[in-house]
């Protein structure tokens, strides 16, 4: 499954640029085949450029009973360095904010990011997520905390 192989190496770069995690690339890619395996998990999309896999995008679920309907999360938004600032991640978020209008039972879009990619924040902003009042608390039983 070569895509499987590319998302984990995308997704293990993505660990390091953001949080200088490094990821054990067997259990991120054990991960990205188990999701790969059980939609219900959730859905990768992928860009392509001249059959390059480009850029990636996840989507999980959350189910929010105040709105009836399933928010999806963005999540492993990654681009390869090559690819950078060609609009990759743009084309991914319209055809998933696209998907989701489509269905009635989708109430929104949210993701998370790292508090310090100002990068990120501004590509998120331009295409229109809004920051909320809303952290994230965790506890994570496999992750080790930052070094």
């Amino acid at each position: 499954m070569r895509e499987a192989t590319i998302i984990a190496k995308f997704n293990a770069q993505l660990a390091w640029e953001t949080e200088h995690r490094r990821l054990p690339i067997g259990r991120v890619t054990a991960g990205v085949k188990a999701l790969l395996a059980d939609p219900a998990k959730g859905t990768y999309y992928v860009a392509e450029v001249d059959g390059t896999i480009a850029g990636q995008l996840l989507i999980t679920y959350e189910w929010s009973d105040w709105r009836n309907g399933n928010f999806w999360w963005i999540q492993s938004v990654y681009v390869a360095k090559p690819f950078r600032g060609q609009g990759i991640f743009r084309e991914l978020f319209e055809h998933v904010r696209s998907l989701a209008r489509k269905r009635k039972h989708i109430c929104g879009l949210r993701l998370y990011m790292d508090a310090h990619n100002a990068t990120a924040r501004q590509a998120y902003e331009r295409l229109g997520l809004k920051h909320t009042e809303y952290e994230v608390f965790e506890m994570d039983f496999v992750m080790k905390p930052h070094a």
